[in-house]
């Protein structure tokens, strides 16, 4: 299991910056990604950025330039960077956890998701 806590969000002006935070605890060393994902009013879900465990890092390509994505050196915790904020940009923002588990001597894994209960980011104009 896996619990995921983010904070960071906010109202923020048009052209603003946010840093959001996700905090993993519990079985973090069955962790192999963390990234984020938002959803805005009346719209899908959609892909923001991602961090595997190896460092490698996607960010959507329409973010790109403006959004970035870090972690620290546990990598229990994967920030959200964000700059040039834009209207557009409002959405709740909510990590997600890419876990692998082997579960028996054969090495079958199971693999699942975790997300977190969403911060949500608001840009004024």
């Amino acid at each position: 299991q896996v619990q995921l806590a983010e904070s960071g969000g906010g109202l923020v002006q048009s052209g603003g910056s946010l840093r959001l935070s996700c905090v993993a605890t519990g079985s973090i060393s069955s962790i192999k990604s963390m990234g984020w994902h938002r959803q805005a009013p009346g719209k899908e879900r959609e892909l923001v950025a991602t961090i595997s465990n190896g460092g490698v890092r996607y960010v959507t390509d329409s973010l790109k330039g403006r959004f970035s994505i870090s972690r620290d050196n546990t990598r229990s915790t994967v920030f959200l960077h964000m700059n040039s904020l834009k209207p557009e940009d409002t959405a709740e923002y909510v990590c997600n956890a890419h876990t692998e588990v082997v579960v028996n001597v054969e090495g079958a894994r199971v693999e699942r998701d975790y997300w977190g209960q969403g911060t949500q980011v608001t840009v004024a104009s």
